[in-house]
């Protein structure tokens, strides 16, 4: 299976021959700029991006091809297409986070390697097919609010997600500096970051340094860099981090764990916009935006004499708050960042594109969790979700919440949100549950349990499950269940 027209964004051969195995035109564009002009000559069914060009690249590339602006290096034409996929082609390196990230960027799909034409190929018979694909079909407005959260991958569409952007756009546009990002951990801070980054220096640098990743004498030589001879081992000298930010963007991540005396010294560099490097002599300006984020309440930790006071003030001008899931503003989102991370998972690439979805009793099973790890918990639970699963949808059995409560995957996947009972009982108590809700209409029942109807009535004989009875399942001996009504007293979403 070939594509009409493919542009192959690369200088390497290899690329190239990628290209043209599958392809019955091949463009070749060296920069972003030849590129869009190609893109807007031929208009491609393909873009192959090398991995070599940068993610930041990659995302620039998506950002300003949806933006659609005159003023921008792709201009508006009637032939111009924005939704183009990208494929990014990796280079053997087996980086799962990095392809992951290219993916939640906007990218279509990420090759392993320049000779990955078994997954390419794979790839076009998705994108020549994908009307048969619900997910892929979904408009981008299912998962993202506008273009800014698309060009940085914050999905959602609740009223929290809203009022984050609005925030962002506001900061950004402002001469805010410091900024201060807080919330708890996996809410998205450093997405967050990265939007006021593709905001207000969409061509400069964007770095990051985990402040609690490093010792005291370690995260100083990070920052400021260091003067050969400084102190021992340094051997050489080095260029700090607010130094490399130069006119763009350093984010300080978990500040609230940088020691008091490092504190000291960021407060003056905030205040009087320069530094010194370790051991040096001579200020360097610094014009670099600088974002602190932190997952603790930075007030409640100056109280107890972990963070400076005064720095707290320094950074709280306008600070942006993300709403954790469980908060009530932000629960709608559970069940679009599920789908979201169900089409763009690249944990188990032959599954891409077979698992279509996700049943409504395991959507509600999400809905119901408080997720302490936000969307990043969520995200590892679809991703086992996944792993686990072997039919075209992902039911309830595949939700498995706690994985240490979990002892033998081959043998009895018994989902995180049901305990104390066997994997039979709880089969027996929730397809009585769905019959219930659904007033007993079997087609109806078999599609909220994601099952056919011929397999819910032999389950319906198999359990002895009656109408307007109530249901005891007992797992001693197949068809002596009887039905009792404590459990069919929470509620569940039947599809309209």
């Amino acid at each position: 299976m070939s594509l009409s027209r493919i542009v192959a964004l690369s200088k390497d051969p290899e690329i190239l021959k990628l290209a043209q195995k599958y392809g019955q035109e091949v463009f070749g564009a060296d920069d972003l700029a030849d590129a869009a002009e190609v893109i807007q000559t031929v208009n491609p069914d393909l873009i192959l991006f090398d991995q070599w060009l940068g993610i930041n690249n990659v995302r620039e590339f998506i950002f300003r091809s949806r933006a659609n602006d005159k003023n921008e290096f792709i201009k508006s034409t009637d032939n111009y297409s924005i939704d183009i996929p990208i494929v990014v082609v990796g280079c053997g390196d087996d980086n799962t986070d990095l392809a992951a990230e290219f993916i939640r960027i906007g990218a279509y799909d990420y090759l392993d390697t320049r000779q990955d034409y078994a997954q390419l190929e794979r790839t076009i018979n998705r994108i020549k097919n994908k009307s048969k694909d619900p997910i892929i079909e979904k408009s981008t407005s299912l998962f993202f609010s506008d273009d800014l959260a698309c060009s940085v991958s914050m999905v959602g569409s609740s009223k929290a997600i809203q009022n984050t952007l609005n925030m962002i756009k506001l900061v950004a546009a402002s001469r805010c500096n410091p900024i201060l990002i807080v919330g708890e951990t996996g809410t998205g801070k450093e997405l967050a970051a990265k939007a006021i980054h593709v905001l207000r220096h969409p061509n400069e640098q964007y770095v990051a340094v985990n402040c609690a990743a490093l010792t005291v004498n370690l995260l100083e030589s990070e920052l400021f860099g260091h003067v050969k001879g400084s102190f021992t081992g340094a051997d050489r000298e080095k260029t700090g981090l607010l130094e490399l930010a130069e006119s763009g963007t350093l984010l300080l991540d978990e500040i609230s764990e940088m020691p008091m005396d490092l504190q000291a010294k960021l407060l003056r560099v905030l205040q009087e916009k320069c530094f010194r490097k370790v051991g040096g002599v001579k200020d360097i300006a610094c014009n670099a935006t600088i974002i602190a984020s932190s997952n603790r309440n930075l007030k409640n930790e100056v109280q107890a004499n972990r963070f400076r006071r005064d720095l707290y003030y320094r950074l709280n001008i306008c600070p942006i708050t993300l709403a954790p899931l469980r908060s009530q503003m932000r629960r709608q989102d559970i069940r679009i960042l599920a789908e979201y991370f169900l089409r763009t998972s690249t944990i188990c690439p032959d599954k891409c594109g077979k698992i279509t979805s996700l049943t409504e009793l395991a959507i509600e099973a999400l809905e119901k969790h408080d997720w302490p790890g936000n969307v990043r918990e969520l995200c590892n639970v679809i991703e086992r979700a996944i792993l686990l699963e072997t039919t075209e949808k992902i039911g309830l059995n595949g939700i498995i919440i706690e994985p240490t409560e979990w002892s033998d995957v081959s043998k009895n996947p018994t989902p995180g949100l049901i305990k104390d009972f066997s994997l039979a009982k709880a089969e027996c108590e929730l397809i009585s549950r769905a019959l219930q809700k659904t007033g007993w209409q079997k087609t109806r029942a078999a599609a909220l349990l994601g099952i056919t109807r011929a397999t819910l009535y032999a389950k319906v004989k198999q359990y002895n499950i009656e109408k307007n009875s109530h249901i005891v399942c007992s797992n001693e001996g197949q068809g002596q269940n009887k039905v009792t009504s404590s459990y069919l007293s929470q509620p569940v979403a039947v599809p309209s």
